[in-house]
Formats: structure tokens, C-alpha cells, sequence
């Protein structure tokens, strides 16, 4: 009977040992596929944005050729190029670097250029990290793109001089490399933060539930630890709620009220946690997603413009 006893034990082992291994190996896979759908998702494609941006309108081709530019390349902290564009405009001792979102390219940032422009500021958009024209392995929703937008705040330092005023404006993913950026660096001067996400943990959880119809145990957890050990981040380490206290300068926050990809609850959360400096807040209607200025350009335009002259 013991000899059957242990025969039994020792196949049971044996099958939970192969049933635990096929499990580990299926939420690794599951873990390496959704950590590749947030660091390294299908490309948009470079030339697609220009063309999506034309063709919608968002950029006008007679005035961007208008405008006096320099196409430039600057290294990155973490040893890439970084390509973008500087529009400058004669004596101005003011600039506000735009910051595009997940997944797109500098040319997304266009359409905000007129805003600052008619403020007498330079303006510098570009390619953030895992772009086409940027190097870098992986995108990382700030954690090493904060790095990247020093290095242009060093760059427009050295072009226009230390005394220069560095604003900057960041969309969707480009918000909150913004206020992650301006916990760090005390050269920048205010913010526009345009649908930003507050934590990202919070966010992709948010996403994995509403896409594909799944609990966060134990896809999330697997995703976060693969994105880790291929070399970009815990998506725990990417969080502007937990760092905006220590944000003192002026920050505009904007959200569009009908935005269903990254809730305007996250803004609004952002807002009542900054609790030192001049904020204010924006919920624009009828806007999704990255929408609240296409969809309200009048009204957007003169509350930027309102929130500068207020400090």
C-alpha cells in the first residue's frame, strides 16, 4: 500500500510540476505580448502622421513652409539621436517645447505652434524615443523620455541663452512626460498639460479591462515585469500623481469632458493634488481624446493665452 501511496504522490507532483509549467509559460507569453502592445506597439509610421495631419487639416502646408525652421538632430542622455524642428522668431527670449503623444510623431504637435507663436515664443517639437526618426529601443510613457526632453531644454540653453523662458506643452502621453520632466528640472517656467494620464498602472489596467475584457491578475503583473527585464520600466514607475506636489510652477490642465481613452478623471485628480503654484483647469467639451483644442480652437487659443499672462 505505501509503495502504492507514493507511486500516486509522486505522479501528482510530477503532473502539477508540468501543469505549473505550461501555466508559468503561458503568462510569460501573454506577459511579453502585452508588454510589447505598451513599449512597442505597431508604429504609425512617420510619413503617415505628416499626411494624416495635412489631410485633416491640422497642419497647413503654405503656412508651415512659411514659418523660418531648422531640422535638427541632438543627442540623448542615453545614447541615441533625438530628431525634431526649431521655428524661431527674431530676438525672442521666450520658448515653449511641444511634447506629441504615444505612438505618433513630432507633427502632431504642429497645430499648437500658431498659439505660442502669436505670443512671440520660438517653439521646438520633435520625435520622442522609439520614433522612426528617434532612436531608442522602447517607449516609456516618461521614464526615460524626461531625460530626453532635458536634453532640449539643454539645447535651447545654449542656442538662445540661460535667461531664455521654457515653457512646454504636452498631449496625451506628452503631459505627463511633462509634469515628470518639471519635477526634476527647475529651468521650466509653466505647463500645459493636455489630457494627461495620472498613473500609468491606473491607466493600463483601465485599457486592459475596457480593450480586451480581462481582469489585471495576472496579465498586468506578468506585462510589467517583462517590460522591465527588456529593458524599459515597471509600469509602477511611471506615475505624475505621485510626483505633481512637488510641481510649483504654473500648470494649465486640460481634458476633454468626452475622452474615453484616458478619463478626465485623471486630470481632474492631477489638479487638486498640485498644491503649491498657480493651476487651472479646463475641461473642454465635446472633446475625445486629444481633441480639446481641434474641437474648440477659439476657446483654447484664448485660455492659453489668458493662463500666460497670469503669472
Amino acid at each position: 500500500m505505501k509503495k502504492i501511496l507514493d507511486s500516486i504522490s509522486a505522479k501528482t507532483v510530477s503532473r502539477l510540476l508540468v501543469i505549473c509549467t505550461i501555466l508559468l509559460a503561458v503568462i510569460g507569453a501573454a506577459g511579453f505580448y502585452f508588454s510589447s502592445q505598451v513599449i512597442n506597439p505597431v508604429p504609425y509610421g512617420y510619413e503617415k502622421t505628416w499626411k494624416t495631419e495635412i489631410d485633416t487639416g491640422k497642419i497647413r502646408q503654405a503656412q508651415w513652409n512659411s514659418w523660418e525652421k531648422e531640422e535638427l538632430y541632438i543627442e540623448s542622455p542615453h545614447g541615441y539621436k533625438l530628431h525634431g524642428f526649431y521655428f524661431p522668431l527674431k530676438n525672442s527670449k521666450k520658448t515653449v517645447i511641444i511634447v506629441h503623444g504615444h505612438n505618433y510623431s513630432g507633427y502632431g504637435s504642429a497645430k499648437y505652434i500658431p498659439i505660442f507663436r502669436k505670443r512671440g515664443y520660438n517653439t521646438v517639437i520633435f520625435d520622442n524615443r522609439a520614433n522612426k526618426k528617434s532612436g531608442g529601443k522602447h517607449m516609456t510613457f516618461g521614464y526615460y523620455e524626461k531625460d530626453d526632453l532635458k536634453a532640449w531644454i539643454d539645447w535651447v540653453h545654449k542656442k538662445t541663452g540661460t535667461d531664455t523662458i521654457i515653457g512646454l506643452h504636452g498631449e496625451s502621453m506628452g503631459a505627463a512626460i511633462s509634469l515628470l520632466t518639471a519635477a526634476e528640472d527647475k529651468r521650466i517656467a509653466f505647463i500645459v498639460s493636455d489630457c494627461a494620464f495620472s498613473d500609468l498602472s491606473k491607466m493600463l489596467r483601465f485599457r486592459m479591462k475596457t480593450d480586451f475584457g480581462l481582469p489585471a491578475f495576472p496579465l498586468y503583473h506578468a506585462a510589467s515585469f517583462m517590460s522591465k527585464i527588456r529593458g524599459a520600466m515597471y509600469f509602477s514607475e511611471v506615475s505624475p500623481i505621485k510626483i505633481i506636489a512637488q510641481v510649483e510652477i504654473p500648470v494649465f490642465f486640460v481634458h476633454g469632458k468626452d475622452d474615453d481613452f484616458t478619463p478626465p478623471e485623471m486630470t481632474e485628480k492631477l489638479f487638486e493634488a498640485k498644491t503649491k503654484g498657480i493651476k487651472k483647469l479646463y475641461l473642454a467639451p465635446k472633446a475625445k481624446h486629444a481633441m480639446s483644442f481641434w474641437k474648440n480652437q477659439k476657446e483654447y487659443d484664448r485660455l492659453v493665452g489668458e493662463f500666460l499672462a497670469s503669472f
